[in-house]
């Protein structure tokens, strides 16, 4: 069973998500939030989100087409979980580059009666191998996320985790470190906050009820680790992120980014343009959109550049259009943040 719907989302609105469900964009600017991260660029994706997971659209031209899988009773299969269980960002699938079989997928995503898109998407992330890891070793990966998943509140020692899957011949440590970047501890700790930041932001539990709801012994501790990650104590975050509010914040600052950021990368122009002291309109988008503006900006730029790229524009008038002094200085650039150079990623995208 699926129900299937084609609508253009509210800016800033709170999508809750209650069964396994797909979102595909057709077309929109601007950035997306998914469980208090943001991604940006994301037409003509494949996204999976399970049940109890948001999604929050942050500009109001967005036309989507959502899928939602009543009675996903096998998701946890081995080949399917790929999709829904994220291991440290949101999983996806590249519509149209799909190894072999773009057309194919599209069509699927599209179509009314799309009942092997499931398994279509599997093949696909598989194909796209985000992790870079085998076949079995992603299956361990996931058994470990499983057992995360399940028992992250109890408190059970590392040591414990561990010894369950070095039992079956993998090292644990080494396999997720390699793999994810964590090591198991981090693992379990980033699912903590996470479920911590949606405790914090919707519901109105106390801190110190959250806290031991979590597996905390002390809310003072938990206080800490919260600030440390988010630079936000937990009530800090709930006065800001107060998710019942239409604030067009994000959307403001997106198109203001949108509009100069090939020009002007100093804090103090978009501070002037929202009428915000530097200080201030930096915390704001760190509490609203847990980043930086820095950050922002630089991500407005290695997109243009891409875009640029694929339409077979030189090194040199991109440098120009971006406001790099030398070709030299955006190529570096380019590769420091988006880990190919623009020839690289030119011929990445031609072959994929």
């Amino acid at each position: 069973m699926q129900k299937r719907s084609k609508f253009s989302p509210e800016i800033n609105k709170i999508y809750f998500i209650s069964s396994y469900t797909l979102i595909y964009i057709l077309s929109g600017k601007g950035g997306i939030q998914v469980d208090f991260k943001n991604y940006y660029k994301w037409k003509e994706r494949a996204i999976f989100l399970s049940k109890g997971q948001y999604i929050k659209f942050l500009s109001d031209d967005f036309v989507i087409i959502r899928i939602e899988f009543e009675g996903l009773g096998n998701y946890c299969h081995k080949t399917i979980r790929v999709l829904f269980k994220h291991l440290i960002s949101l999983s996806y699938v590249n519509v149209l580059e799909c190894g072999g079989g773009n057309t194919y997928l599209s069509k699927t995503v599209l179509a009314k009666n799309s009942n092997n898109v499931i398994d279509l998407s599997a093949k696909q992330w598989f194909w796209q191998n985000p992790f870079r890891a085998s076949g079995e070793e992603y299956q361990v990966i996931f058994d470990i996320k499983d057992v995360i998943d399940e028992a992250y509140y109890k408190n059970i020692p590392c040591k414990d985790l561990i010894g369950f899957i070095d039992s079956r011949g993998y090292n644990a440590q080494i396999l997720v470190k390699n793999k994810i970047g964590l090591t198991v501890k981090e693992f379990i700790t980033s699912k903590r906050l996470q479920e911590g930041l949606k405790k914090v932001a919707f519901t109105n539990k106390t801190i110190q009820e959250i806290s031991y709801n979590l597996g905390y012994k002390d809310d003072a501790y938990f206080n800490r680790i919260f600030k440390n990650a988010m630079g936000l104590t937990p009530i800090q975050f709930r006065e800001n992120f107060d998710f019942k509010t239409k604030d067009l914040f994000t959307q403001d600052i997106l198109e203001l980014l949108q509009k100069y950021h090939k020009k002007e990368r100093t804090l103090e122009f978009y501070a002037d343009k929202m009428n915000l002291s530097v200080k201030a309109l930096s915390n704001k988008v760190r509490a609203k959109m847990n980043t930086s503006l820095g950050q922002l900006i630089r991500l407005e730029i290695v997109n243009s550049a891409k875009e640029m790229i694929l339409e077979e524009q030189s090194v040199s008038s991109i440098s120009r259009q971006l406001g790099f002094e030398e070709p030299n200085h955006f190529s570096r650039f380019f590769k420091h943040y988006s880990k190919l150079s623009p020839s690289e990623y030119k011929c990445k995208k031609y072959n994929s």
